[in-house]
């Protein structure tokens, strides 16, 4: 039987504190410029050592908000389960340097009360969460989306009551509509539960949280935005300017599909990365930095199938 070595994280992990984090709202939460999305690469079929290594580097490099929710896997839960195992067997000692979060919102297990915004299901997945996650808390619980037919009311007072348990330290939203997240704003900040940050989609291609008003209603009313997808599932990559590699999401219709890459978006794409080499960095890096530069942007999600991957990405923090 061969043990694994103990994980002692970088003693120099915060030497560029000044400039690796930023303010989330007006809070006094400061999370890294980029954080890591347990969304894809740490589910069942993703190598356990693969991903023990990635949040190490993380860690080891002031990455230390780690998102997650309820049904990222496959299977649903499995990324969860994933960090649990990462945290009793590593990061148990440094669980109060942490900003972990979870969400719920969509499908996570049949019937009625699995899936949208009923406290009935918020209460219950997160249960489930943290017995998962091996945690008495999560820093940070998300409504994952808005749900139409739950009365908002009962969606935010469940939010409340959520930290006044004890079970999350903060909240967030994600996909929420502008006019949901003005209502919800109002109703957190009324029951002394202020909304810290809402997550949604931002890229260079897609920039609806701009376009729709939301990223500058979260800027005028000290809310945080993190973004997720700032790469576009890869597009925003040299992946795929000579073409659609075998072994792609896109080749394998996994999460993006074929039809998206257009001519016109492949002669942007070679604008940008023209624009990118200009500056000697990576079109990925040019994607990330401008999400970055954006008022009222606080943090983007990267995921990462290497540790190689992610070292490139963070070094947009400096």
């Amino acid at each position: 039987m061969i043990l694994k070595p103990q994980y002692i994280a970088a003693e120099d992990r915060y030497a560029d504190a000044s400039v690796i984090y930023n303010r989330c709202g007006r809070s006094g939460v400061m999370l890294p410029k980029v954080s890591l999305g347990f969304w894809h690469n740490f589910d069942y079929q993703a190598p356990y050592e693969r991903s023990r290594d990635i949040t190490h580097f993380a860690f080891d490099h002031g990455v230390c908000h780690f998102d997650l929710a309820n049904n990222y896997g496959p299977p649903y839960g499995s990324a969860e389960e994933t960090f649990g195992k990462l945290m009793a067997e590593d990061f148990a000692p440094y669980r109060d340097e942490l900003f972990v979060a979870t969400k719920a919102g969509y499908d996570m297990w049949q019937g009625p009360y699995g899936d949208w915004g009923s406290r009935k299901y918020l209460f219950a997945s997160l249960n489930q969460s943290l017995k998962r996650m091996n945690l008495e808390y999560v820093d940070l619980f998300y409504s994952h989306r808005y749900d139409p037919n739950t009365p908002l009311e009962e969606t935010c007072q469940a939010l409340v009551d959520i930290v006044r348990q004890g079970k999350a330290l903060y909240v967030g939203v994600s996909n929420w509509p502008l006019e949901a997240l003005k209502f919800g704003n109002e109703y957190l900040k009324a029951h002394d539960c202020p909304l810290l940050i809402y997550q949604g989609k931002l890229n260079m291609i897609n920039r609806d949280p701009m376009e729709q008003g939301i990223l500058e209603y979260c800027h005028q009313n000290g809310i945080g935005f993190i973004a997720f997808s700032p790469l576009a599932q890869g597009l925003l990559t040299d992946r795929y300017l000579n073409g659609i590699p075998a072994d792609s999401r896109m080749a394998k219709n996994y999460f993006l599909k074929e039809s998206a890459l257009t001519p016109e978006l492949l002669a942007q794409l070679n604008r940008w990365q023209a624009e990118a080499t200009e500056q000697g960095i990576t079109l990925a890096e040019y994607s990330l930095r401008w999400i970055l530069k954006q008022q009222g942007v606080t943090s983007v999600l990267v995921g990462a199938s290497s540790v190689a991957q992610l070292e490139k990405n963070i070094r947009v923090m400096k």
